[in-house]
């Protein structure tokens, strides 16, 4: 009987680790949340940030804490569970929700997280994020390449051979025009899909072009103030050259519907503790 109870308790350890992993090689550990959305537990670490461009010099090392990440951009599926009014151009259930203010973003991040009985991130007077709480919010501009870059080190977290973007990528050269389903292309090695191309991804940061010469090394949170968001990742219209790991964007669409782009959209994140 003991050896009986030795073999269960081992079956269930072994379908409890299968359950844990893993999609993409290398991929982090995937936990399904209340809302049936996967994430990705992102670890804490260190990395170099930037590159040699004119906003994203210069590089440095950044410390950042363990979060989750959604594996998949926001669909409009996800969008319109939560009663949210879905603009999107390109109709599709699978496909990322765009045409979506930033303020649009935080605010189902916070729709989300009464869903699920967790503390809303944003004050929906002023839209300061409370990063204490644990609910979900917009990624930092370092969480999203510190989890883009996947523990590589160059421009692409694929290598150096740029005809291979195509298989991870929904971008100008092969989208014909305009979004697709998410999860289409291979994800980076920690199990993220689009983190390059379909939709561009709105960040919490402000943008400032400068940052970078003044931001502190632990967990940097963007500028005080400013009149844009930072984008990352790059979209289905854009060309290869604008897709990367360490590529800056910005967009002023904060809370206008009149400039709302079918290029951005999002995803969200949650500390993990």
């Amino acid at each position: 009987m003991k050896n009986l109870q030795l073999l269960t308790i081992a079956a269930l350890i072994f379908i409890t680790a299968v359950s844990c992993t893993k999609k993409g090689d290398n991929a982090n550990k995937v936990i399904k949340t209340e809302s049936g959305i996967e994430m990705v537990l992102i670890p804490a670490g260190e990395f170099i940030m930037g590159g040699d461009g004119e906003d994203n010099s210069p590089a440095r090392k950044v410390t950042v804490s363990a979060f989750y990440m959604d594996m998949y951009e926001v669909t409009q599926d996800m969008y319109k569970k939560l009663e949210l009014p879905d603009a999107s151009h390109f109709k599709g259930g699978s496909n990322p929700a765009e045409m979506v203010a930033w303020v649009n973003a935080a605010i189902y991040c916070n729709e989300r997280s009464i869903e699920e009985g967790l503390t809303p991130a944003y004050n929906e007077e002023t839209w300061e994020c409370d990063f204490s709480a644990n609910g979900y919010r917009l990624p930092t501009e370092a969480e999203w390449e510190y989890a883009a870059r996947a523990g590589t080190t160059g421009k692409h977290f694929f290598g150096t051979d740029s005809r291979l973007l195509r298989n991870y990528a929904i971008f100008k050269s092969n989208s014909q025009n305009r979004t697709a389903p998410v999860g289409t292309r291979k994800p980076n090695p920690w199990g993220l899909y689009d983190m390059y191309g379909n939709v561009a991804e709105w960040c919490n940061d402000f943008y400032s072009k400068d940052y970078y010469s003044k931001a502190p090394a632990d967990n940097p949170r963007g500028p005080a103030s400013g009149t844009a968001r930072v984008v990352r990742g790059g979209s289905w219209a854009d060309d290869e050259s604008i897709i990367s790991s360490e590529t800056r964007g910005y967009d002023d669409s904060l809370n206008d519907a009149c400039i709302l782009r079918d290029t951005i959209g999002f995803r969200a994140v949650r500390r993990a503790d």
